[in-house]
């Protein structure tokens, strides 16, 4: 009987200090998981194949500690007041491109399509964590209260896609195009001129003739999306080679996520970037050759080249701005030339 009421005075002293010492823990699983709500610059179709299955896998890896909800262009806020409403809590993360939400740090200039800054789509990343722009970048958000810069990765090149066959620079002249901030700033010295709308509105803009075409991406989003079906003509020069775009967050919600959840969803926007790489990379060129809906065009080579030789000006007024600006510029050229050097497979011609 003695050893009888030991051996229960010992257990209960032990159930206590289980007790105790779950109390304790960070966390447990009958705790409400963190939730996020994170919106994309990607409609829904689109956002099926950049975003979405990340997220997905996000979620079931978490298992219950935390959940994203994800939401498309335009639906919580538009795509230009993303940033602002990431840095007051309205939403806690977002996947965009700098220049399209208006973030207001000097190298959002470089984000979306930076003319010619980039031939191949391997080069972002290559760009961001081999030659240091993931450092320049981290540095500028750093400035910025609330936002958290995250990571960095590339999707398509930037083509035309219009309703009249471009094959020459002067087919351009005139056109009313969708196209992204820099890029329209760019593309207005050819006479292009750009127009700002809700991505969700572009196809019927097309339809109605308020836009002649779109320098929004490459052809496989041009499928995905729709757009093949209302642009006939999709034009094989680009004006750069691969979109930058980035995850950013709310820096209080980061600060809030636990270690091993921010190296899960770590794991996450690696996953996105490799999805997206293999995706656009064979989707470019599958849908040129064996696409129905699109007829190809080219404007040659020699005409093409007056539109490089433009951008080098370009490149030349963005870095005489000087700080953050001039040190990257000082980099694309810095690594456009190490693979000229290097040759095919890298850079041809």
């Amino acid at each position: 009987m003695q050893n009888r009421r030991q051996f229960l005075k010992k257990a209960g002293l032990t159930t206590a200090a289980a007790g105790s010492a779950t109390l304790a823990a960070p966390y447990v699983k009958a705790q409400s998981p963190i939730r996020w709500r994170l919106q994309t610059y990607a409609g829904p179709a689109l956002a099926e194949h950049v975003i979405k299955p990340a997220i997905d896998a996000f979620n079931k890896a978490a298992n219950g500690e935390m959940e994203i909800e994800l939401y498309y262009a335009d639906q919580l806020v538009p795509t230009g007041e993303l940033f602002r409403a990431m840095q007051n809590g309205t939403i806690d993360a977002v996947q965009s491109d700098d220049d399209s939400m208006a973030a207001p740090v000097d190298v959002s200039v470089f984000g979306g399509y930076f003319p010619f800054a980039t031939r191949y789509s391997l080069d972002v990343q290559a760009l961001f964590y081999k030659y240091g722009l993931a450092e320049i970048w981290e540095e500028a958000y750093g400035e910025v209260e609330n936002v958290t810069w995250l990571s960095a990765g590339s999707w398509d090149p930037c083509h035309f896609n219009t309703k009249d066959p471009i094959n020459s620079l002067e087919d351009l002249k005139g056109k009313r195009v969708f196209t992204f901030p820099t890029a329209g700033r760019f593309l207005s010295r050819f006479g292009v001129v750009p127009v700002t709308l809700p991505w969700e509105d572009v196809e019927v803009a097309v339809q109605t003739g308020e836009l002649d075409g779109i320098a929004w991406s490459g052809i496989t989003e041009d499928y995905t999306v729709g757009w093949a079906d209302v642009t006939p003509y999709f034009l094989t020069n680009n004006i750069c080679g691969a979109w930058i775009g980035s995850f950013f967050a709310n820096s209080e919600r980061w600060n809030e996520v636990p270690d091993h959840l921010k190296e899960l969803f770590r794991l996450t926007m690696d996953s996105s970037h490799y999805y997206r790489l293999h995706w656009y990379w064979a989707g470019e060129a599958d849908l040129r050759v064996n696409g129905p809906k699109m007829e190809l065009t080219t404007i040659p080579d020699a005409e093409w080249a007056t539109v490089e030789e433009e951008a080098e000006k370009f490149w030349d007024e963005i870095a005489a701005e000087g700080g953050r600006r001039e040190r990257v510029v000082k980099i694309l050229r810095e690594y456009r030339e190490v693979m000229r050097k290097a040759g095919p497979p890298y850079r041809y011609g």
